[in-house]
């Protein structure tokens, strides 16, 4: 499976591609639109949230409600696109319009931000041609991507989920949900305004937001995501590309904002003993092979466990500030406080939507590099076949 995505965040639309889906895998545009709805909500959120609202069209490769073979296409427009047509128009400019009076050019880079590099990498003087593709309205259609990459793990037996462990230094309590399944931890966060499924923290993450909003600043947080089902051997210790952890962490970090990332009890190994790290192996003849515990987060050599797939990541604040700080003006190299886009006080919420789809999307894409078939049902009878190999093994 490989896909593409394009559009600008104030452009009239944005599109992605998927090719390689399996044919007769049940998938609507309902199932699509009702992650984009969670990716805008969460307590945090900003403007923007309220002017669009994401619907998915697909327009490829699906007919009467199932896949066929070919490519998918998805299109979400940008409501917002009728005030934007004489900024982001695609023709060009009339030869007697001067494009540095256009309304809303930039010259100015916001720290944090990829506008001061991206203009320099690609030769922009006017620094909206970064910031639009840059932005984190991109993800919008990964996590369109990843919802159809839940379904297809759906049909799998795998599942996922994601909730917030942290915001601003307020972390949950591990045991307030690790006792929950992974369809009652969803049904959880999915009423709790800031995606969490400990209470008590979810109350102080509100307050830690608004008083982040009354100063004019942004808070960052902790992401974690839980996959369930997946059988052993998933990825590969034969090569280093090949390696799941590595996948994994690569797509969790491919996130706007995101600066870090670890499995299981990631950075906290650094403070025990190799004891009190590594996960017993045990057998019985109902489950076959599994840990006694799931410290290393699912993941040994490059390779699935069998064991639930456990991977956090941290976001940054969102460098957009209402204080905001100093930068240079790239025209008149004067310095300046930097211009205001508009801004959340904090996405955390919001980026578990999206963590939860790349690594979904990711985990479809090492699962059919794994097991080949050009039909669900064919993948299905492959893949059961496996997980008893791997049971009696």
């Amino acid at each position: 499976m490989r896909f593409f995505t394009a559009g600008e965040s104030h452009g009239p639309q944005l599109t992605a591609i998927i090719e390689g889906l399996p044919a007769q895998m049940e998938l609507t545009a309902e199932m699509i639109n009702k992650e984009l709805k969670r990716r805008q909500g969460g307590y945090g959120r900003g403007r923007r949230m309220q002017i669009e609202k994401d619907r998915v069209e697909i327009t490829s490769g699906v007919r009467h409600g199932k896949t066929i073979g070919s490519p998918v296409t998805l299109t979400v427009v940008n409501d917002d696109w009728k005030h934007w047509t004489g900024i982001m128009g695609v023709e060009p400019l009339p030869e007697d319009v001067d494009p540095s009076t256009i309304k809303r050019q930039i010259s100015r880079p916001r720290p944090g931000h990829a506008d001061l590099v991206g203009g320099m990498k690609y030769g922009h003087r006017d620094l909206r041609n970064v910031l639009e593709r840059s932005s984190a309205r991109e993800t919008t259609m990964r996590v369109a991507i990843g919802a159809v990459a839940k379904q297809f793990l759906k049909t799998l037996g795998i599942t996922t989920v994601a909730h917030v462990t942290e915001i601003g230094g307020i972390t949950t309590e591990v045991g307030s949900y690790e006792k929950y399944d992974i369809e009652q931890l969803r049904a959880i966060i999915e009423e709790d305004p800031v995606y969490c499924a400990d209470a008590e923290a979810a109350e102080k993450m509100m307050r830690a937001i608004d008083e982040a909003k009354e100063r004019g600043d942004t808070l960052g947080g902790v992401v974690e995501v839980v996959i369930e089902g997946c059988p052993p051997g998933i990825g590969s210790y034969v090569q280093f590309d090949r390696k799941m952890d590595g996948k994994l962490a690569g797509a969790m970090m491919s996130i706007n904002a995101f600066k870090g990332v670890e499995f299981g009890i990631g950075f906290e190994m650094a403070k025990r003993w190799g004891s009190e790290v590594h996960d017993e192996i045990a057998w019985d003849e109902e489950r076959g092979y599994y840990r006694k515990t799931n410290r290393l987060g699912g993941l040994e050599g490059g390779m699935t466990t069998g064991m639930p797939i456990i991977v956090r990541g941290v976001m940054k604040p969102i460098p957009t500030l209402y204080k905001p700080l100093e930068s240079v003006d790239i025209e008149t190299k004067e310095p300046f406080t930097a211009t205001i886009e508009r801004s959340d006080p904090c996405a955390v919420p919001a980026a578990s939507v999206v963590a939860e789809h790349v690594i979904a999307t990711e985990m479809a894409k090492a699962i059919m590099e794994e097991f080949r078939s050009d039909t669900i049902e064919g993948l299905q009878d492959e893949i059961a076949r496996y997980r008893e190999y791997v049971k009696e093994f």
